[in-house]
């Protein structure tokens, strides 16, 4: 398949200072600070970053010729990156990271230095979201919209500190409560009159994301909170230009599910149950101990076994699944969370299997690095002119945005084939679709027509 060099994306240069943004300074946001420091000083290896680590394979296979996903784009240098964020706790990141305990003693002293100098903004914060947390580092104001205003007072003022060019946001704080859509937030007019009028319907995630839209910094949601989903911030993405992700990354359980579920799809293999349980004792587990915050996360995590095992085009295979999900908070894990899966298959004749899953993982590790990528994949969005929802980035989340009426793709595999050909295009490279009809006979011309 053939490019149209027309259609092709101008990219400018990543020249200059990238602000990267994370609301919420804890686990997660402090790994992954430390893991870029320690990558620029030679510490440690990316491992687990696509943008560093991934190669991308160009042209037909007989071509034999691959690239390193950092030299295909125009990505921006882990020199450049300059770290900030906003945490309702004041302790810099340095104080954060030693009292998340996830990494080792000897490499979090080797890099105290600069740990230390990140310090955390005044966060809006509102307890009715985040019922098991509270801190004394938050910010006032009369109404949303001043706390909104703040905040983008803190993007500006933090760029011009620091000599950044261009920011991206990355969530990285705590679960908030489950909130459906209300009518407050069907346009984006209906939203900022909500603001004025402090709307209880109205989080602090959408607050972060309208003020990041609004100074037009791309914004990736890295949590199950309904922000980036509205119809009214997806509206101002549209109206500001500005690209737009999420939502919840795609770390450990479901990773695992968006494996092996597309595979017993693939195969016909029937499905029966699937019994799903974490325990997790860093300050999202002890977040996620609250049914309102737990079921913001039960909806993002058990969508993926329903879209993968479509019910209504394979009824004989998965219409009645019973699909159970638990996350047990328990302190002594710490930011170790093993997830444990049961599930119960049936094949030919309809005899019944087992497949045991027990992944004993590090959350803030394996979310560290798609933080990484996020922010440089967003900021090449950004530099790309690209708005709005960004489909391509589906493969780092547990449930990806995608435009209405369309039908989210969980295959870990589609999604990255969609990311690479996203990458492909960029560059006027020809787009893989891994059909190979001119090995068989069928040339060029009649492979594109097929």
């Amino acid at each position: 398949m053939t490019v149209d060099s027309k259609k092709s994306v101008d990219i400018a240069l990543a020249r200059g200072k990238l602000a990267v943004l994370t609301p919420g300074m804890g686990a997660v946001a402090t790994t992954f600070f430390a893991g870029v420091e320690a990558v620029k000083r030679g510490l440690a290896k990316p491992i687990g970053s696509y943008t560093q680590m991934g190669k991308i394979r160009l042209g037909k296979r007989t071509e034999n010729r691959f690239s390193n996903v950092s030299d295909l784009v125009p990505l921006a240098s882990l020199n450049d990156l300059v770290f900030g964020g906003w945490d309702l706790f004041p302790e810099n990141a340095y104080e954060s990271a030693k009292h998340a305990q996830v990494l080792e003693k000897d490499m979090l002293e080797a890099l105290k230095e600069p740990l230390s100098a990140i310090k955390p903004m005044p966060a809006v914060f509102d307890r009715k979201f985040v019922k098991r947390l509270d801190g004394p580092n938050v910010k006032n104001g009369r109404n949303k919209m001043e706390l909104a205003e703040q905040l983008r007072a803190d993007i500006r003022n933090f760029m011009k500190q620091h000599g950044c060019s261009r920011a991206v946001m990355v969530w990285c704080a705590s679960t908030e409560v489950y909130t459906p859509p209300t009518e407050v937030h069907a346009s984006l007019k209906a939203f900022e009159q909500g603001l004025k009028n402090n709307d209880p319907a109205i989080s602090p995630s959408q607050i972060y994301t309208y003020a990041a839209l609004c100074e037009r910094v791309p914004y990736a949601n890295g949590s199950p909170n309904v922000s980036v989903e509205m119809p009214c911030l997806q509206e101002l993405a549209q109206e500001m230009g500005t690209p737009i992700s999420g939502s919840d990354f795609k770390t450990g359980q479901t990773l695992m599910k968006t494996i092996v579920a597309p595979g017993l799809r693939n195969r016909q293999l029937g499905v029966a149950g699937w019994y799903s349980t974490n325990i997790l004792g860093n300050r999202d587990g002890e977040v996620l101990d609250d049914p309102g915050s737990f079921k913001s996360k039960e909806v993002s995590k058990t969508g993926v076994l329903t879209d993968i095992l479509s019910g209504s085009m394979y009824p004989e295979l998965y219409k009645n699944i019973h699909h159970v999900v638990k996350i047990n908070y328990y302190p002594p894990r710490g930011d170790n969370k093993e997830g444990w899966d049961n599930i119960d298959i049936f094949g030919w004749l309809g005899y019944p299997m087992q497949i045991k899953i027990n992944f004993l993982c590090r959350d803030s590790i394996l979310a560290a690095p798609i933080v990484l990528d996020l922010a440089l994949f967003m900021d090449l969005a950004g530099r790309a002119k690209l708005r709005g929802i960004q489909e391509w980035l589906s493969f780092y989340f547990k449930a990806p945005v995608v435009n209405p009426g369309l039908r989210p793709e969980h295959d870990l595999s589609v999604q990255l084939l969609k990311l690479e050909n996203t990458l492909r295009f960029f560059r006027r490279e020809e787009l893989i679709h891994h059909l190979g009809l001119t090995y068989y006979g069928i040339d060029e011309g009649e492979e594109d027509q097929i």
